[in-house]
């Protein structure tokens, strides 16, 4: 495979033609590794528009987005260099070190330990210094750090709980696809006020869930 040939495609083919203009994303997506954070087993699929297994002992289910959906996150969630982000599942790494990129500094949190050892050595490996991996579950927000310029979750959730939209600071940004399947949305959500958060449908989208994150309840008839 001619790498670079497959990363041009990628960003051309794939991530361009969903809405992905701002320069500076495409230009992070040309200079960061995907393919150093994809597990070996699937370097081949690297570039490819799907999901990639992640999974380890602990849990067989997580996944790495599709690269246009994580160009879309990071897109939507401008990051400025004087950001405080929080990643609510942190996989692979390589969400992280995109973020890490742009802001000053990622708190990382993945449920998984043997995920996260895997991505402290991808980060690591890719010289991604201002990233700190915490094992742990923030699915419903993450206190010891808030609050926060923006938060993003990297896997599906069937609502976004008061407890995480409130670490986020006055004019900070969350990013999240919500609902069940099949019906999701990749959200924009934007803390406007002390007690207002204003909310924008950026598209529908399906996406495996966050590990452990319950269910929505459902009315029984």
């Amino acid at each position: 495979m001619n790498t670079e040939k497959a990363r041009f495609n990628m960003i051309e083919q794939q991530i361009r033609p969903w809405n992905v203009l701002d320069p500076s994303v495409l230009a992070l997506l040309a200079v960061v590794k995907r393919e150093d954070f994809v597990p070996q087993a699937y370097k081949d699929l690297a570039f490819a528009d799907i999901e990639i297994p992640l999974g380890t002992r602990e849990n067989t289910s997580q996944t790495m987005l599709a690269p246009k959906v994580e160009a879309r996150m990071l897109q939507e969630l401008a990051i400025r260099n004087t950001d405080k982000v929080l990643e609510i599942g942190t996989g692979s790494g390589y969400m992280a070190a995109l973020l890490a990129a742009k802001a000053e500094y990622v708190y990382s949190i993945e449920i998984e330990p043997g995920l996260a050892e895997v991505a402290r050595k991808n980060l690591e490996h890719a010289g991604v210094a201002n990233v700190s991996v915490e094992t742990g579950n923030a699915a419903r927000g993450w206190t010891k750090d808030a609050p926060y310029d923006a938060i993003v979750l990297s896997g599906s959730t069937p609502a976004l709980p008061d407890t995480l939209l409130n670490q986020l600071k006055i004019g900070g940004r969350l990013v999240a696809v919500v609902g069940e399947a099949p019906v999701m949305q990749l959200q924009l959500v934007t803390r406007t006020d002390e007690n207002a958060f204003n909310t924008t449908n950026i598209f529908e989208t399906v996406v495996a869930p966050l590990a452990h994150v319950k269910p929505a309840n459902k009315f029984v008839f």
